[in-house]
């Protein structure tokens, strides 16, 4: 472990790790390669890697002289506990949250908090690009489609007001990030960064598209790994459509106020729908069941977390849902989805 200088840091870049010591050499060398490369610290949230992620990130450390520490999970947290973890021990006035499947452009971090600070913004989506070229991947959700799921939208040329940052490269307010709680542990993976975002608006804050911050995301890395570098087949697990499935149901009964709770009734037909489609093309009942009608109920069990989550946001909510009516969106985020199936055929879902 690097000791930290006595310079103060703007920017804490909290890299999120299990067994992706293959990612980290170009992810590491970007970092390095950032104008305002005095002005940052690295932290790796390692989820209880077995690989050699951990000593590669101590010789970088050592190496560069970075400021810099290892936060040792004991476990795999999954996403939202490792980068809570993280953004715990770190310095930083912003936090980046960071996937270890990236690498930034040399300039990325100077815009990214230029720009930020400039807009007067608590949290920015920079530009996400494939990882081995410039086609365009993510600018994080530009509001909520009508099943009340976070969408995105058009390419952003200029900095202007978005709903949230893709959770490959989340930038957010150190300040922020702790007044609204943080990631919810419940979560575990998906749907996390959107739900961040709707508190960040709710508490008063504001999130801004910054295009000129450049990222590179491979994406799906561990439940999609074929291809290495490029995406070659549509593939997931009964597992993941789980919790995407119940957190996408968090999502609305956690942060909705009054009139947006309306949106749960489009939401829960389109899980239906999505079940019968998915029976016919998998001919598998074990997946609807796990996947479908599993998410329902465990939502329904852990009602108890809802609860304690809308008490939580309603000490500090800003603003009501008839100001988020501005961030419907007629394009339905499942979209993405139906055009993938064109370009990689049908799923492939593990039964795990």
């Amino acid at each position: 472990m690097s000791e930290k200088k006595n310079t103060p840091v703007k920017i804490s870049v909290v890299v999120l790790n299990y067994n992706g010591q293959g990612w980290l050499p170009r992810c590491y060398e970007s970092i390095e390669k950032q104008t305002v490369f005095s002005d940052l610290e690295l932290i790796l949230t390692d989820n209880n890697s077995t690989d050699d992620s951990v000593k590669f990130t101590e010789d970088w450390l050592a190496r560069t002289g970075a400021k810099g520490r290892i936060q040792q999970n004991g476990a795999n947290l999954f996403y939202c506990g490792a980068n809570n973890n993280g953004a715990a021990v770190a310095t930083g006035e912003f936090l980046l949250f960071l996937n270890n499947d990236t690498w930034l452009e040399p300039d990325c971090l100077e815009k990214l908090y230029n720009d930020t600070v400039r807009a007067g913004a608590d949290s920015a989506a920079p530009l996400v690009l494939d990882y081995d070229d410039d086609v365009y991947q993510s600018g994080g959700d530009s509001g909520l489609d009508l099943f009340g799921m976070g969408t995105g939208g058009k390419r952003a040329e200029k900095v202007r007001e978005t709903f949230g940052s893709p959770g490959c490269s989340l930038f957010i307010s150190a300040a922020i990030f702790r007044k609204i709680g943080g990631f919810a542990p419940e979560l575990m993976i998906y749907v996390d960064e959107s739900d961040l975002a709707w508190r960040v608006w709710i508490a008063g804050g504001k999130v801004v598209c910054v295009p000129a911050a450049r990222v590179h995301h491979r994406g799906a890395a561990v439940v999609n790994p074929m291809g290495n570098t490029k995406t070659l087949e549509m593939r997931t697990t009964d597992y993941k459509r789980f919790l995407t499935n119940r957190n996408g149901l968090f999502f609305l009964l956690k942060n909705s106020q009054h009139i947006l709770l309306l949106l749960l009734i489009p939401h829960l037909l389109l899980l239906a729908a999505e079940a019968l489609v998915m029976l016919v093309i998998l001919r598998r009942w074990s997946h609807v069941q796990k996947a479908y009608i599993s998410a329902v109920t465990e939502t329904f069990k852990m009602r108890g977390h809802v609860f304690e989550w809308r008490r939580r946001i309603a000490g500090f909510r800003v603003r009501g849902d008839f100001f988020f009516l501005r961030f419907l969106r007629l394009k339905p985020t499942r979209w993405h989805e139906v055009t993938r199936l064109f370009k990689f055929g049908a799923p492939k879902v593990d039964a795990k």
